[in-house]
C-alpha cells in the first residue's frame, strides 16, 4: 500500500483542524473561531482499502500542528517548537494561508522556516468562499512565483470543497510502505486526551479575550461502569479574577461548559456521561517547565 505522514501547518486559525476533520470525516480535533486552539500535534489517520481494479490501498497519517506564531510565553514555544519538528518527520507539508502576504507577518515568519527544507509542500489557500476571485488570484501568485511548492489549491476546509482534489496530489507524492494503524483507526490519542479536548473547546467557546488561552484541562478521574462513564476534570486558570468568569453568575457559564461537553463526550463514547467540574488556579502555568509538564506539553523529544 501508500502510506506516509502529512504534516499541516500554518498560522492560527486558518483552518488547519477544520481540514483535517473534513478529511477523516469525523471530528477528532477541536476548531473554535480563536487563534491558537490546537495544542498539541493532534494525529488523524485516513485509510481507504481499493475497492476496484487500478486503485491501491492507502494509508495517510496527518498531523494537525499547532498554529505558528512568535511564541510569547513557554506554551507558546512549545507549540512552535512541536510545528517544526513536524518538518522533519514527514512525507508531505500542507502549509494552509488564507490571505496575502502583505497582510501580516505570521506567513513570512513560517515560509522562513521552511527555507531548505525539502519535504514536498502543497499549498492550500482556505476559505475562498469567503475571498473575492481577484483577492484568490493575487494570493495564488504570489505564492506561486516563490517556486517552492509541488501545487497549489483553492479550498473552503469548513465546506468539504477540493478536500478530495487535495488528497489526490498527496497520495500521488506517497511511496509504498506499511500499514501504521489498523483499518478502522482514525486518531492514535486515547479517549481521555479527546475528552479533555472537548471540554478546553467548550470552555473556548463559552469564554472571551484572554482567559480561554490561560486555561488547561486535567482528567483526574475515568471510570467506566455498566452504562455510564464517569468523569472528574478541573479546568486550570491563571489568575483569581479568571476562576469567576469561568465560573459566571450563579455557576451557570460552568454550567454551560459542563452541559455542552457532557453532550458531546457522550456521542464520542456512544454511552451516558455523568461529568464533574473544578476550577482551580494554578498562576502562570503557561510559563512553567513543571506545569507546561504535568498538563501534557513536553518538546524535550
Amino acid at each position: 500500500m501508500k502510506s506516509g505522514f502529512i504534516g499541516i501547518i500554518g498560522r492560527p486559525n486558518v483552518g488547519k483542524s477544520t481540514l483535517l476533520n473534513a478529511i477523516l470525516g469525523e471530528k477528532i480535533s477541536i476548531t473554535t473561531d480563536k487563534p491558537q486552539t490546537t495544542r498539541n500535534s493532534i494525529r488523524g489517520i485516513y485509510t481507504h482499502m481499493a475497492e476496484n481494479k487500478g486503485e491501491e490501498d492507502v494509508q495517510m497519517i496527518f498531523i494537525d500542528t499547532p498554529g505558528i506564531h512568535k511564541p510569547k510565553n513557554k506554551l507558546g514555544s512549545y507549540m512552535t517548537g512541536m510545528a517544526v519538528n513536524t518538518f522533519k518527520e514527514v512525507e508531505v507539508i500542507i502549509l494552509i494561508v488564507d490571505d496575502e502576504l502583505s497582510a501580516g507577518t505570521g506567513d513570512k515568519y513560517i515560509l522562513d522556516l521552511l527555507q531548505g527544507v525539502e519535504t514536498p509542500k502543497i499549498l492550500v489557500i482556505n476559505k475562498i468562499d469567503k475571498l473575492e476571485p481577484e483577492k484568490y488570484r493575487r494570493i495564488y501568485e504570489e505564492y506561486s512565483a516563490m517556486g517552492i511548492f509541488h501545487a497549489i489549491y483553492g479550498a473552503s476546509a469548513i465546506d468539504g470543497k477540493n478536500v478530495d482534489v487535495i488528497m489526490k496530489e498527496i497520495e500521488g507524492l506517497l511511496e509504498e510502505g506499511p500499514m501504521y494503524f489498523p483499518e478502522d483507526m482514525v486518531t492514535d490519542h486515547p479517549e481521555r486526551f479527546i475528552v479533555s479536548e472537548i471540554i478546553r473547546e467548550k470552555a473556548l467557546l463559552y469564554l472571551e479575550k484572554e482567559v480561554p488561552h490561560g486555561i488547561a484541562i486535567e482528567i483526574e478521574s475515568y471510570k467506566e461502569e455498566n452504562r455510564i462513564t464517569k468523569i472528574g476534570a478541573v479546568i486550570y486558570c491563571e489568575k483569581k479574577s479568571h476562576k469567576g468568569i469561568i465560573i459566571g453568575k450563579e455557576g451557570k457559564k460552568l454550567k454551560g461548559i459542563g452541559k455542552s461537553s457532557r453532550m458531546e463526550i457522550e456521542a464520542l463514547l456512544g454511552t451516558k456521561v455523568f461529568l464533574e467540574l473544578w476550577v482551580k488556579i494554578k498562576e502562570n502555568w503557561r510559563d512553567s517547565d513543571f506545569a507546561l509538564s504535568n498538563f501534557g506539553y513536553d518538546n524535550k523529544e
